[in-house]
Formats: structure tokens, sequence, C-alpha cells
């Protein structure tokens, strides 16, 4: 059974994990995991939409870093999005899911342009809406992307799939004894500067009172045992006395 308090969410998956256990690209085989696990958390009753980062593809900041205009870069990254958002509907539509790709850019051959109310009735009618394109702006991540949308269509939480099982004090992949939270405020998040999600997207969530919740996407089944309540995870949420 999904989390009492939640009827619909949205969920942030970064790009690098559609990778597999490639270098880059797209493993159509871990992207048919990914897409069961999506279709299973949809049949617990959810309203889901999905964001779907493009860093498994293009890095804007990489590429700025480089010497690439930091303004192309991001829209690069952002036409990384739309690629693999139609990747996860496919997925999704192999497994008789209905899903709607929208893009913040309009591409009306290959998707619908973003539309609140539009997705408001997908979401409505049982389908899984994925939003591409990021803001649509340069110099915002998908994290914020995610934030935005989330906030738009009134989520109850936004789960943060990642590569590790939450929030820790340090990279646990450099430091074996670093600290994971169960629960952390979006305050310490940004005073901490913890890489949780970029600090815009943390204060968009803290504005609108949406829970971040950060798991592994790694682990299967994980996606369920979260939302059932189960499971390793950290939730970002506001202490008494926190401004919302």
């Amino acid at each position: 059974m999904p989390h009492p308090q939640y009827k619909r969410i949205l969920l942030k998956l970064s790009g690098e994990v559609l990778m597999g256990e490639q270098e880059y690209g797209i493993d159509p085989v871990y992207v048919a995991r990914l897409a069961e696990e999506v279709k299973a958390a949809k049949e617990t009753g959810l309203e889901l939409c999905l964001v779907i980062g493009g860093g498994n593809i293009f890095r804007g900041v990489a590429g700025a870093a480089k010497g690439l205009d930091r303004t192309t870069g991001d829209y690069m990254g952002m036409l990384a999005t739309v690629m693999n958002a139609l990747a996860m509907q496919n997925a999704l539509e192999q497994l008789g899911v209905q899903t709607r790709v929208q893009s913040a850019i309009p591409m009306s051959s290959v998707c619908e342009p973003y539309i609140r109310r539009r997705a408001e009735r997908h979401l409505e009618k049982g389908r899984i809406v994925i939003f591409a394109a990021g803001t649509g702006n340069p110099f915002f991540t998908t994290d914020t992307g995610a934030a935005l949308r989330a906030a738009e269509m009134g989520c109850d939480a936004l789960l943060k799939g990642t590569s590790v099982d939450g929030v820790y004090d340090r990279d646990p992949k450099l430091f074996p004894n670093a600290k994971r939270y169960d629960t952390i405020s979006y305050g310490e998040v940004l005073s901490d500067d913890l890489k949780v999600m970029d600090a815009t997207a943390v204060a968009l969530c803290r504005e609108n009172s949406i829970p971040i919740v950060v798991f592994s996407i790694r682990e299967k089944g994980n996606v369920a045992r979260v939302l059932a309540g189960e499971g390793t995870q950290t939730i970002v949420r506001s202490n008494k006395g926190e401004e919302a």
C-alpha cells in the first residue's frame, strides 16, 4: 500500500541510472527494469509523474567547463532529457502503461508541449506524465525542473532516485564512515551544502512544503518499498518552527 498521505508524487531519476552498467548512453534492458518499477508504483493507485535528467548523454555544466557556451550546453542537455523521456515512454508503453511526454521546449512532432492543465487531465485519467527539457531555460537544473513541476502539479512528495540510499554528511563513496540521515530539514541541507538537489530546487520544495524522499533506485523493488514507508531512505522536510 502507498504511504497514506501520498496521492500524487513526482519521481525524479538521474539520467545516469539509465546507463545501467554502461559508461554512457541508454541501456534498454535497464530502462525496461526501471519501467517495471514505475508501473508497480502506478498500480498502487498513485497519480505519478516523472522527470529524468540527461547526464547519461550530455551535461551542460561539463560542456561549459570544456569551453562550450553555457547557454548552448544547457539547451543540449535539455534535448538529452527529451531522448531519455522518450526511451522511458517506450518502455512503459510496452508494459501497457499509458504515458505522455510533455516538453518545456516545444517539439510537436515528438511530444506534447508542457501545458499544466493538460498534464493535470492526463494524471486524472490515470496516465503517467513525463516532463522533459527541464524548465525550458538555461542555468536551471533538472532538479529545479522537477521541484517546479511537483509544485505546479500539487504533488504530495518528490521522490529522488539516485545511486546512493539517502542523504549523507559526506560522499559515502569517498568516505566509508559518512553519516546517513533518516530525516533532515530543508534548512540543514541548504546551510550544510549537502548534495541532495541544487539549492534552488530545495528552496522551492521548502516554499511549497513538498517533502523530498531520497533513495537508491539501483536496488530492485525499492520504489515500492519506499512508497510503503519501508526500505532505506532519507526524508527532507521542515522542522518544527522552520518556515515553509
